[in-house]
C-alpha cells in the first residue's frame, strides 16, 4: 500500500530491531536460511543481525497465520482493536484525510462520528429533508417572517372570501336538492338532480379556493426562499420579486384547472350521452363510474404539476416549462409528494377549524334560523351568517395559506437538493464558507 500524509495503519511502527529506513522487518536469528554463524546465540549483543527487543508484546495481541509463509514473508499484523479510527500517534498531520484532517471533518479522527452536520443557514438544514423537517420549516417561516406572510395571506383571504360569499349569496343555490337527500322515497333522478347540484356548489367553491391557494404559494414563494438562506424580506421586497410573474402565474393556474377539471368531467360524458339517449338509469350510473375514475386520474395530475407554481417563481420559466419541471421533479415520488402534501393540508385544516367552527356557530345563532336551523340545513343562508362566517374563514385562511405554501415550497427545494444537489448553491448563496469542497457530499 502506498502512504500518504497522514495515514498510518495500527501496529505499523517499527520495532527496536529496524533502522528507520529499512524495508522489512528484523529477521529472527534461529530462522532456516538465516546468516547467523554457528555458536552465536540470537540474544549475542555483539552480533548486529540478531538485535532482538527484550520487551515483545503479549501473545494475545497476535493472531497466529492462516497459512503456510514463505521463506522473507512478514507476519500479518494484528486485528485492529476498539477505537478504530483513533489518530495514531505517529501520523503527521493531525490524523486520517492529510494535514488538518479534524479541521475539516469535525468528529472524524477521535472514532467514527459519520459526516459532519450539514449547515442550517435559515429554516431547514440543507440536506435532503424529512416529513418532519419540512413541517417545522413551514412553521418556522411563517413565524420568522410572520408580517409579510400575513400580509400576503390575509391579501389573497380577503379577495377570496368576497368571491366566495358573493357566489354563495347570488349565484349558488346551496338548499337545492336538500330535501330529495334527506327523503327517503325520492326517485333516482331526483337523487342524481340533487347530487348534481351538490356537486356543483362544492366544485364551484374548491375551485375558488384552489385559485387562491396557487396565488398565495407563488406569493409565499419567495419570503419562503428567502427563510431558506436565513435572510429576510420585506412584503415589498417578496412584491418586486413576484410581479413580473404574476401573469405567468394566472395563465398556469388557468392551464392546470381546465386540464384537471377537463378530465374529471370528461369521465362522466359518456354516461350524459347514454342517459340523454333514454337509459337513464343505465346511463346516471356509467356517469358515476367514470366520474369516480376521472378523478383519481384528476388527482394524480394535480399532484403531479403541484410543484409548478415554485418553478415559475424561482426559476423565471415560461408556463409550459415550469409544468414539465414539476413533472420532472415528482416523478417517481409521487406517494411521498402527495402524502406530505396531504398532511400538511390536514395539520393546517385543523388548525384552521378551531377559529372557523366558533365564528360558524356564532353566525348561525345570530341568523334568522338559529343553529338547530343551521345543524338541520332546514334554513337558507342569509347575509348575516355568509358575512360573519367569511370573517372567521378570513381568519382561517391566515394560518392554511402559509402552512400550504411553505410545504409546498420545500417540497419542491427538497426535491431539487435530491436531483440536483441544490444544497450546494443554497450553501454557496447564504454565504457558507467551504461546504461542498474538499471532497465532502453535503446532498446525500
Amino acid at each position: 500500500m502506498k502512504d500518504t500524509p497522514g495515514w498510518a495503519s495500527p501496529g505499523s511502527a517499527p520495532s527496536n530491531g529496524q533502522e528507520p529506513g529499512a524495508s522489512g522487518p528484523a529477521e529472527p536469528a534461529d530462522r532456516p536460511g538465516s546468516a547467523q554463524p554457528a555458536g552465536e546465540s540470537g540474544t549475542d549483543p555483539q552480533n548486529p543481525a540478531a538485535k532482538w527487543s527484550q520487551v515483545q508484546p503479549p501473545p494475545a495481541q497476535w493472531s497466529a497465520p492462516t497459512g503456510p509463509q514463505s521463506p522473507g514473508q512478514a507476519p500479518p499484523p494484528p486485528p485492529p482493536g476498539p477505537g478504530w479510527g483513533n489518530r495514531p500517534p505517529n501520523a503527521p498531520g493531525g490524523g486520517y484525510g492529510g494535514p488538518g484532517g479534524p479541521a475539516r471533518y469535525p468528529g472524524w479522527g477521535a472514532g467514527w462520528g459519520g459526516p459532519p452536520p450539514a449547515a442550517k443557514p435559515g429554516v431547514i438544514p440543507l440536506r435532503p429533508l424529512g416529513v418532519g423537517e419540512i413541517l417545522d420549516g413551514a412553521v418556522a417561516t411563517m413565524r420568522t417572517h410572520w408580517r409579510t406572510v400575513l400580509g400576503f395571506s390575509l391579501a389573497v383571504a380577503v379577495v377570496m372570501e368576497i368571491v366566495v360569499v358573493l357566489l354563495r349569496g347570488l349565484v349558488l343555490d346551496e338548499s337545492a336538492g336538500a330535501e330529495a337527500l334527506d327523503d327517503p322515497s325520492a326517485t333516482l333522478s331526483e337523487l342524481t338532480r340533487a347530487m348534481g347540484n351538490s356537486l356543483l356548489n362544492s366544485g364551484v367553491l374548491l375551485l375558488v379556493s384552489m385559485i387562491g391557494t396557487i396565488v398565495a404559494t407563488a406569493l409565499l414563494t419567495a419570503v419562503t426562499s428567502r427563510a431558506v438562506l436565513g435572510k429576510s424580506v420585506t412584503t415589498g421586497e417578496a412584491w418586486r420579486d413576484a410581479r413580473p410573474q404574476v401573469a405567468k402565474l394566472f395563465g398556469l393556474i388557468f392551464l392546470l384547472l381546465l386540464l384537471t377539471f377537463g378530465v374529471a368531467v370528461a369521465g362522466a360524458v359518456p354516461g350524459i350521452l347514454i342517459a340523454v339517449a333514454g337509459a337513464g338509469d343505465a346511463g346516471t350510473a356509467l356517469a358515476i363510474l367514470g366520474s369516480m375514475g376521472s378523478t383519481v386520474v384528476a388527482l394524480w395530475l394535480m399532484v403531479r404539476y403541484s410543484l409548478a407554481s415554485p418553478a415559475l417563481m424561482l426559476e423565471k420559466q415560461g408556463i409550459v416549462k415550469s409544468m414539465s419541471r414539476s413533472a420532472k421533479l415528482v416523478r417517481g415520488a409521487w406517494w411521498r409528494v402527495f402524502g406530505i402534501q396531504l398532511l400538511g393540508a390536514f395539520i393546517a385544516n385543523i388548525v384552521a377549524a378551531i377559529v372557523v367552527v366558533p365564528f360558524t356557530f356564532l353566525a348561525a345563532a345570530l341568523s334568522g334560523g338559529g343553529v338547530s336551523g343551521f345543524l338541520t340545513s332546514s334554513s337558507d343562508y342569509g347575509w348575516t351568517f355568509l358575512i360573519i362566517s367569511g370573517i372567521g374563514a378570513v381568519i382561517g385562511s391566515m394560518i392554511t395559506f402559509p402552512i400550504s405554501a411553505g410545504v409546498t415550497v420545500l417540497l419542491y427545494i427538497d426535491q431539487r437538493i435530491r436531483r440536483e444537489a441544490l444544497d450546494l448553491e443554497l450553501a454557496r448563496a447564504a454565504g457558507v464558507q467551504g461546504y461542498g469542497s474538499s471532497g465532502a457530499t453535503p446532498g446525500s
